[in-house]
Protein backbone atom coordinates (compact mmCIF):
# COMPACT_ATOMS: atom_id res chain seq x y z
CA UNK A 1 0.00 0.00 0.00
CA UNK A 2 1.30 3.46 -0.89
CA UNK A 3 1.92 6.03 2.17
CA UNK A 4 -1.00 7.61 2.59
CA UNK A 5 -1.40 11.22 3.47
CA UNK A 6 -4.18 11.84 6.12
CA UNK A 7 -6.31 15.47 6.70
CA UNK A 8 -4.19 16.83 9.70
CA UNK A 9 -0.95 16.47 7.56
CA UNK A 10 0.05 19.92 7.07
CA UNK A 11 0.12 19.36 3.59
CA UNK A 12 -3.32 20.20 3.81
CA UNK A 13 -3.76 22.94 5.26
CA UNK A 14 -1.42 24.61 3.20
CA UNK A 15 -2.87 24.46 0.09
CA UNK A 16 -5.43 27.89 -0.33
CA UNK A 17 -8.75 28.15 -0.51
CA UNK A 18 -10.04 30.61 -3.19
CA UNK A 19 -13.52 30.45 -2.90
CA UNK A 20 -15.79 30.28 -5.73
CA UNK A 21 -19.07 31.31 -4.03
CA UNK A 22 -20.94 28.46 -5.74
CA UNK A 23 -24.18 27.74 -4.60
CA UNK A 24 -25.49 24.84 -2.58
CA UNK A 25 -28.16 22.29 -4.07
CA UNK A 26 -30.53 19.50 -2.41
CA UNK A 27 -29.62 16.38 -4.15
CA UNK A 28 -33.25 14.76 -3.32
CA UNK A 29 -34.66 17.75 -5.07
CA UNK A 30 -32.26 18.53 -7.99
CA UNK A 31 -31.24 15.39 -9.05
CA UNK A 32 -32.32 11.60 -9.55
CA UNK A 33 -29.54 10.19 -7.25
CA UNK A 34 -30.66 7.40 -5.27
CA UNK A 35 -30.57 8.78 -1.27
CA UNK A 36 -30.29 6.39 1.54
CA UNK A 37 -32.44 7.63 4.97
CA UNK A 38 -29.96 7.06 7.75
CA UNK A 39 -29.59 10.50 7.69
CA UNK A 40 -33.02 12.00 7.32
CA UNK A 41 -33.61 12.87 11.32
CA UNK A 42 -31.47 15.50 10.40
CA UNK A 43 -34.57 17.47 10.11
CA UNK A 44 -33.23 20.64 8.08
CA UNK A 45 -31.67 17.99 5.30
CA UNK A 46 -28.04 19.67 5.80
CA UNK A 47 -27.17 16.13 4.81
CA UNK A 48 -28.46 16.26 1.18
CA UNK A 49 -26.76 19.10 0.20
CA UNK A 50 -23.61 19.95 -2.38
CA UNK A 51 -22.12 21.95 -4.36
CA UNK A 52 -23.62 22.09 -7.90
CA UNK A 53 -20.03 21.33 -8.83
CA UNK A 54 -20.09 18.14 -7.19
CA UNK A 55 -23.60 16.85 -7.54
CA UNK A 56 -22.83 17.01 -11.49
CA UNK A 57 -19.78 15.00 -11.13
CA UNK A 58 -21.42 12.69 -9.43
CA UNK A 59 -24.53 12.67 -11.95
CA UNK A 60 -21.45 11.88 -14.66
CA UNK A 61 -19.99 9.18 -12.49
CA UNK A 62 -23.72 7.26 -11.88
CA UNK A 63 -23.77 7.40 -15.53
CA UNK A 64 -20.42 5.79 -16.11
CA UNK A 65 -21.53 2.85 -14.00
CA UNK A 66 -22.36 -0.69 -15.40
CA UNK A 67 -26.04 -1.47 -16.29
CA UNK A 68 -28.16 -2.34 -13.05
CA UNK A 69 -25.58 -0.43 -10.31
CA UNK A 70 -26.58 2.99 -9.00
CA UNK A 71 -24.50 5.28 -6.34
CA UNK A 72 -26.33 5.23 -3.07
CA UNK A 73 -25.66 8.82 -1.62
CA UNK A 74 -25.56 8.74 2.44
CA UNK A 75 -23.85 12.27 3.54
CA UNK A 76 -23.00 15.66 2.02
CA UNK A 77 -23.00 18.48 3.76
CA UNK A 78 -21.96 18.20 7.64
CA UNK A 79 -21.79 21.68 9.61
CA UNK A 80 -18.68 22.79 10.76
CA UNK A 81 -20.04 22.91 14.44
CA UNK A 82 -21.04 18.71 13.68
CA UNK A 83 -17.96 18.31 12.09
CA UNK A 84 -16.20 19.46 15.33
CA UNK A 85 -18.50 17.49 17.73
CA UNK A 86 -17.99 14.12 15.43
CA UNK A 87 -13.75 14.63 15.85
CA UNK A 88 -13.76 15.56 19.02
CA UNK A 89 -15.35 12.63 19.91
CA UNK A 90 -13.47 10.28 18.10
CA UNK A 91 -10.17 11.87 18.95
CA UNK A 92 -11.15 11.49 23.06
CA UNK A 93 -11.78 8.06 22.67
CA UNK A 94 -8.57 7.55 21.01
CA UNK A 95 -6.60 9.50 23.87
CA UNK A 96 -8.51 7.46 26.42
CA UNK A 97 -7.75 4.28 24.73
CA UNK A 98 -3.91 5.21 24.02
CA UNK A 99 -3.02 7.63 27.19
CA UNK A 100 0.90 7.43 25.91
CA UNK A 101 0.18 9.22 22.71
CA UNK A 102 1.01 12.96 22.45
CA UNK A 103 -1.52 15.33 20.60
CA UNK A 104 -0.20 15.41 17.95
CA UNK A 105 0.00 11.71 17.26
CA UNK A 106 -4.22 11.39 18.50
CA UNK A 107 -5.12 14.46 16.41
CA UNK A 108 -3.35 12.10 13.49
CA UNK A 109 -4.88 9.05 13.83
CA UNK A 110 -8.36 10.89 14.50
CA UNK A 111 -7.80 12.05 10.61
CA UNK A 112 -7.92 8.87 9.35
CA UNK A 113 -11.60 8.30 10.55
CA UNK A 114 -12.66 11.72 10.65
CA UNK A 115 -11.16 15.64 9.34
CA UNK A 116 -10.21 18.12 11.48
CA UNK A 117 -12.64 20.88 11.24
CA UNK A 118 -10.53 23.62 9.55
CA UNK A 119 -10.17 21.35 6.94
CA UNK A 120 -12.82 19.18 6.23
CA UNK A 121 -14.04 18.80 2.78
CA UNK A 122 -18.01 17.72 4.20
CA UNK A 123 -18.13 20.84 5.81
CA UNK A 124 -17.26 23.10 2.39
CA UNK A 125 -19.88 20.59 0.80
CA UNK A 126 -17.51 19.12 -1.10
CA UNK A 127 -17.42 15.43 0.14
CA UNK A 128 -19.74 13.06 0.04
CA UNK A 129 -20.29 9.13 1.76
CA UNK A 130 -21.47 7.02 -0.70
CA UNK A 131 -21.57 3.02 -1.86
CA UNK A 132 -23.34 0.94 -4.70
CA UNK A 133 -27.09 -0.36 -5.13
CA UNK A 134 -28.32 -2.90 -7.14
CA UNK A 135 -31.44 -1.57 -9.64
CA UNK A 136 -33.83 -2.01 -6.65
CA UNK A 137 -32.00 0.03 -4.15
CA UNK A 138 -30.85 -2.74 -2.85
CA UNK A 139 -26.76 -2.00 -1.02
CA UNK A 140 -24.09 -3.46 -2.06
CA UNK A 141 -21.01 -5.23 -0.53
CA UNK A 142 -17.79 -3.13 -0.41
CA UNK A 143 -16.54 -5.04 2.48
CA UNK A 144 -17.09 -2.91 5.58
CA UNK A 145 -20.49 -1.09 6.75
CA UNK A 146 -19.80 2.79 6.02
CA UNK A 147 -17.89 4.72 8.56
CA UNK A 148 -16.65 1.35 9.73
CA UNK A 149 -13.82 3.12 11.95
CA UNK A 150 -9.84 1.24 11.19
CA UNK A 151 -10.07 -0.49 14.77
CA UNK A 152 -13.30 -2.00 13.93
CA UNK A 153 -12.39 -3.29 10.88
CA UNK A 154 -9.11 -4.63 11.24
CA UNK A 155 -8.27 -1.82 8.54
CA UNK A 156 -10.57 -3.18 5.93
CA UNK A 157 -12.25 0.58 5.54
CA UNK A 158 -9.04 1.49 3.99
CA UNK A 159 -9.79 1.72 0.03
CA UNK A 160 -6.75 -0.23 -0.76
CA UNK A 161 -7.43 -3.12 1.66
CA UNK A 162 -6.34 -6.57 1.63
CA UNK A 163 -8.41 -8.79 4.01
CA UNK A 164 -11.75 -8.19 2.08
CA UNK A 165 -13.50 -10.50 -0.29
CA UNK A 166 -13.49 -10.78 -3.93
CA UNK A 167 -17.01 -9.64 -4.59
CA UNK A 168 -15.98 -6.58 -2.68
CA UNK A 169 -12.85 -5.12 -3.96
CA UNK A 170 -14.58 -5.47 -6.91
CA UNK A 171 -17.71 -3.22 -6.45
CA UNK A 172 -14.90 -0.88 -5.03
CA UNK A 173 -13.03 -1.07 -8.24
CA UNK A 174 -16.07 -0.32 -9.65
CA UNK A 175 -17.19 2.85 -7.62
CA UNK A 176 -13.50 3.90 -7.68
CA UNK A 177 -13.46 3.58 -11.48
CA UNK A 178 -16.71 6.04 -12.40
CA UNK A 179 -15.66 8.86 -9.68
CA UNK A 180 -12.24 9.17 -10.69
CA UNK A 181 -13.22 9.65 -14.15
CA UNK A 182 -15.84 12.28 -13.26
CA UNK A 183 -12.53 14.20 -11.18
CA UNK A 184 -13.27 12.95 -7.72
CA UNK A 185 -10.40 11.80 -5.45
CA UNK A 186 -11.06 9.51 -2.47
CA UNK A 187 -9.59 9.66 0.30
CA UNK A 188 -7.74 6.59 1.15
CA UNK A 189 -8.42 5.65 4.72
CA UNK A 190 -12.26 5.25 3.98
CA UNK A 191 -13.31 3.55 0.43
CA UNK A 192 -16.97 5.98 1.27
CA UNK A 193 -15.49 9.02 0.91
CA UNK A 194 -14.97 11.16 -2.50
CA UNK A 195 -14.27 15.20 -2.89
CA UNK A 196 -14.05 17.47 -5.26
CA UNK A 197 -12.75 20.93 -5.02
CA UNK A 198 -11.51 21.19 -1.29
CA UNK A 199 -8.18 21.20 0.04
CA UNK A 200 -7.69 17.33 -0.43
CA UNK A 201 -8.38 17.31 -4.12
CA UNK A 202 -6.51 20.03 -4.77
CA UNK A 203 -2.81 18.93 -3.30
CA UNK A 204 -4.09 15.20 -5.11
CA UNK A 205 -4.51 16.94 -8.23
CA UNK A 206 -2.06 19.76 -7.78
CA UNK A 207 -4.79 22.03 -8.23
CA UNK A 208 -2.95 25.53 -7.09
CA UNK A 209 -5.89 25.81 -4.73
CA UNK A 210 -9.02 25.14 -3.30
CA UNK A 211 -12.48 25.76 -5.14
CA UNK A 212 -14.46 25.20 -1.79
CA UNK A 213 -13.43 26.32 2.00
CA UNK A 214 -15.93 25.59 5.02
CA UNK A 215 -18.96 27.35 5.42
CA UNK A 216 -22.17 27.13 6.96
CA UNK A 217 -25.64 26.03 4.63
CA UNK A 218 -28.00 29.50 3.86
Amino acid sequence: MTEIVLMADPLVSAVPVQECGERFVDVRRDSALLVDGRKEQDSAGAFAHLREGVLGRLLEAQARLPSGIRLLFVEGYRSPSLQRRYFDSYAERLRAENPQWPAEQVRSAASRYVSPPEIAPHSAGAAVDLTLADADGRELDLGTRMNATPEESAGACYTQADNISDEARSHREILSTALTAAGLVNYPTEWWHWSYGDRYWALRTGAAAAHYGPRELD
